[in-house]
């Protein structure tokens, strides 16, 4: 069986991380960042009305906030990459990386029915593709 085919048939749920952190949109930016330095996360996911709209990045923060000199007590929504770029769990790795690839970003969270249920990276497709 090709590398190829593996990565076909491996689905996304099966290597997703599970650690996902969401916030309201209208939380400040500076709680936000508090909350994945303490959760360990490189990315928060953005809500608006319980229904997921956005994404910030460990290097959104870099940008936004000291090249673009936005205030700390900035809402996490003026900060955040939208729409919304996500994949399904019933995916397979060649369709999250093709996307990835695409879509030029690094984290893909994983919606189903709505709800984030997980979150994938292009270091967990790395990890995955050296262990084959």
């Amino acid at each position: 069986m090709s590398s190829n085919t593996v990565h076909q048939k491996t689905l996304v749920k099966e290597i997703m991380s599970n650690s996902v952190v969401s916030v309201d949109s209208s939380v400040a930016a500076t709680d936000a960042a508090k909350m994945m330095e303490d959760s360990g996360v490189g990315a928060i996911t953005v809500l608006e009305n319980g229904f997921p709209v956005g994404i910030v990045t460990d290097r959104d923060f870099a940008i936004k906030i000291a090249a673009h000199s936005y205030p700390l007590d900035t809402p996490i929504r003026r900060m955040m990459s939208s729409p919304l770029i996500s994949i399904d769990p019933n995916s397979d790795l060649w369709t999250a990386s093709d996307l990835m690839s695409s879509r030029n970003v690094r984290k893909l969270p994983v919606i189903d029915d709505d709800r984030i249920i997980g979150i994938i990276t292009s270091s967990d497709l790395v990890k995955y593709f050296a262990s084959l």
